[in-house]
């Protein structure tokens, strides 16, 4: 039995197999915390990842009807996509304050 091309139950075939590297914008996040990305339609888990991040991902584990995924780097940002600017690219988003930096701020200004 079929319904919308697919056989009932899941997909014919995956999308992604194991080895699989992705660039996958984390979507949402599961019941267990980890982080839901799509390809093609297909869920992927994705641990330590949060909503909105853009990662690059290797397939673990595919079964029929969802895969895993660990992170492997940072993924490619999309053309037009808000955030944080690039870094080195000497923009920056709302004002900054030199008075008021918490601890991991000012040691990351240490490190230039």
């Amino acid at each position: 039995m079929e319904r919308h091309g697919r056989p009932m139950g899941g997909f014919a075939s995956s999308p992604v197999k194991v080895g699989d590297e992705l660039d996958v914008k984390i979507e949402g996040v599961g019941e267990k915390g980890d982080g839901l990305a799509k390809k093609d339609g297909f869920v992927l888990f994705v641990p330590n990842t949060k909503q909105g991040d853009q990662v690059k991902v290797k397939v673990t584990r595919v079964l029929r009807n969802v895969g895993f995924a660990q992170v492997i780097g940072q993924g490619e940002a999309t053309e037009g996509s808000a955030g944080t600017p690039p870094e080195g690219s000497g923009e920056s988003y709302g004002e900054e304050s030199t008075e008021e930096q918490g601890p991991s701020e000012s040691q990351d200004s240490e490190d230039f």
